[in-house]
């Protein structure tokens, strides 16, 4: 039965849908109440009183949730005031309740209350919360996989008789680009580039175990053809899916004889060779590691090199960048860096792609540069 209070109120706001108005807010499953302008309730519907109490007509707003005095943000008199619809979050009784607050206008449009309606939004702010505290974690540890990836990156300098630098950039926090130069015997020094297909955890994960399985086979395994073959047979071990795949150029410097072996499975920024006098390109087919074959076998190269000869490894997302015409930079623009800049060509190429580039990098890119001292 309506109290004289809520009679009044829906008489104010017209006879003819009084009724009507009242069985609608009544069957509403949210919290309805009904605020006058000096902050006084007027009207709760059903809902409300379950939760709350049937005393709740003629308090303050703010009396009926245990607080002493006015919120500092008092939507209802913000709705009277302005004639808008305003909308906050409040916690009551430890849950979390989405507030709109909407003018009630008389015949003549003067604003002559407010009408709260409290969701009840706990499981959504709950879930929120929860996850943003899994974002924050999952945000740290990547954070450490990057420090990790980052740390188990071969050291610059020098190998024997090759000088070594190189440049690492993932697109996210982490690469599916990975290098790595390593000493195989007294004579031998491995060094190989792979780029794994996508960039991301998946992608980082997958260069680990490129990292893992080269240095374990490094010692049984000298020849750089063999060596790729062994590490596709792993891989299908894995069974992945047909999905997950990578390139890899893979090559074995002896030191002895200045001797420069290498296979490359389906890496195709082909290794440059340059000196202060000649530039070439150190060709070789072979496919990628992958399941789309049960067994493969790979060509392998030997080539000797000189004091002062330097190879250039990079991946695809140095080659891939695209200028604002749509133009990739290509191979070619790499060898016509390396032309025009012998003496710091790292530098030179990450200096020309950021000019070429046209927005925000979108792949991984890595660069090794080996050069012979002796």
């Amino acid at each position: 039965m309506l109290r004289r209070e809520e009679v009044s109120f829906f008489k104010g706001i017209g006879t003819e849908y009084s009724v009507l108005n009242y069985h609608v807010l009544e069957s509403m499953a949210d919290w309805v109440r009904v605020i006058d302008d000096d902050g006084t309730i007027i009207y709760v519907n059903k809902s409300m009183k379950n939760s709350l109490g049937d005393d709740l007509l003629g308090k303050k707003c703010y009396e009926v949730f245990g607080k002493t005095e006015p919120c500092g943000f008092c939507i209802s008199k913000r709705s009277i005031e302005t004639k808008e619809t305003i909308q906050k979050e409040e916690i009551i009784n430890e849950k979390y309740f989405s507030v709109k607050s909407s003018p009630v206008l008389d015949n003549k449009g003067n604003a002559i209350a407010a009408v709260e309606v409290f969701r009840d939004v706990t499981r959504e702010r709950k879930l929120e919360l929860e996850l943003i505290e899994r974002n924050k974690k999952m945000s740290k540890d990547l954070l450490f996989a990057k420090r990790l990836q980052r740390r188990i990156l071969p050291k610059k300098g020098i190998y024997n008789t090759l000088k070594i630098d190189h440049l690492y950039e993932p697109s996210e926090v982490l690469s599916g680009d990975m290098f790595d130069v390593y000493y195989i015997d007294e004579e031998n020094i491995g060094i190989y580039i792979c780029d794994v297909v996508g960039h991301g955890v998946t992608a980082s994960m997958m260069t680990m175990f490129v990292r893992q399985t080269m240095r374990a086979i490094k010692d049984d395994i000298l020849s750089p053809a063999k060596a790729l073959t062994e590490l596709h047979k792993r891989f299908v071990t894995l069974n992945l899916g047909v999905d997950k795949y990578f390139t890899i150029f893979y090559g074995v410097y002896n030191t002895k004889n200045s001797h420069f072996k290498y296979a490359n499975a389906g890496h195709n920024c082909i290794p440059i060779k340059f000196n202060s006098e000649e530039l070439s390109l150190l060709k070789t087919s072979g496919f990628p590691i992958s399941l789309i074959f049960n067994e493969i076998y790979y060509e392998e190269n030997d080539i000797t090199l000189n004091k002062g000869d330097e190879i250039l490894f990079y991946t695809d997302g140095i080659t891939e960048i695209k200028n604002i015409e749509g133009k990739e930079f290509g191979v070619e623009g790499v060898v016509d860096v390396i032309r025009d800049n012998k003496d710091n060509v790292l530098k030179s190429i990450v200096d020309n792609v950021e000019s070429f580039r046209w927005g925000e990098q979108e792949d991984d890119y890595a660069m090794v540069l080996m050069e012979v001292l002796v």
